[in-house]
């Protein structure tokens, strides 16, 4: 993995020539476009990059973008890699992985998921401020010491300083930002009434098929972690339309101006 990590970054130098950035951003469904936001200084399709997953799921793009936001250097994953797709853990963590060898110190995670916790609605912010992940953990195996301890903590996984600042801006902007439980399960069926009964049960407030596994290996290589999910469809049992990815996209769309000023905001500040 060290030689496929290795290759994959010198290839991504070669195009992105000495640009060093100091933020990550990874984008999910139907977030694609905050990258619009941002002033490209370069961006290579995924197939491009040598022994980098290629993403196969509609709504992500499939791009690594370079530029800058408000006055820093920034790479952003315009769509993401999940376990359902039949990549290993490890394959899913390695982009977060060569972002922290071309440099990034701070990750920023956005995803689509289903709400959990009856008081949310449709088309909600939250910030997530813990995570149960049933997705395979990607640090079992080796442990090169190039990415961090062989048991990293995560008591503070999501950084209670970042989390401050979104409850500031979103004070500021009125966005209603909602916080909470991330449950990060396989994925690709979604989830029957019983297994939602359960999740909220455990302490779950919305639930996803990404993003833990990436939280995991940024904790785990020294990174300061914010991220958030938007709430695109109620769980099974509180909607009377199944879920469906249309809808997680279509909802997706909607809710990126609010998702847009936030990070964009937090990133200013931060």
């Amino acid at each position: 993995m060290l030689r496929r990590i290795n290759d994959t970054l010198c290839s991504i130098r070669n195009k992105a020539g000495d640009f060093t950035p100091e933020i990550g951003i990874v984008l999910g469904s139907g977030l694609g476009s905050f990258a619009d936001s941002l002033n490209i200084v370069c961006a290579i399709p995924y197939a491009e990059i040598d022994r980098f997953p290629v993403s196969t799921v509609p709504g992500h793009s499939g791009r690594l973008i370079f530029g800058t936001l408000a006055g820093k250097n920034v790479v952003a994953m315009q769509g993401r890699f999940h376990y359902y797709e039949g990549y290993s853990p490890v394959e899913v963590v390695l982009p977060v992985r060569v972002m922290r060898l071309l440099g990034v110190k701070t990750l920023f995670l956005s995803n689509a998921a289903g709400g959990l916790n009856e008081t949310f609605d449709v088309g909600d912010i939250m910030a997530i401020t813990d995570h149960i992940c049933f997705i395979p953990n990607p640090l079992v195996g080796p442990n090169p010491e190039t990415f961090g301890p062989r048991f990293p903590e995560m008591g503070q996984a999501y950084s209670p300083r970042l989390l401050r600042l979104a409850e500031t801006v979103s004070d500021e902007y009125r966005l209603n930002l909602r916080k909470g439980c991330y449950v990060a399960v396989t994925g690709p069926s979604y989830e029957t009434p019983a297994e939602v009964g359960f999740y909220r049960q455990i302490g779950g407030d919305a639930v996803g098929m990404s993003t833990a596994p990436e939280v995991i290996a940024a904790v785990h290589a020294g990174m300061e972690v914010f991220a958030l999910s938007v709430i695109t469809n109620r769980a099974a049992g509180k909607n009377s339309v199944p879920p469906s990815h249309e809808e997680v996209m279509r909802e997706g769309k909607k809710a990126e101006g609010k998702m847009c000023r936030l990070l964009t905001e937090i990133i200013k500040r931060s």
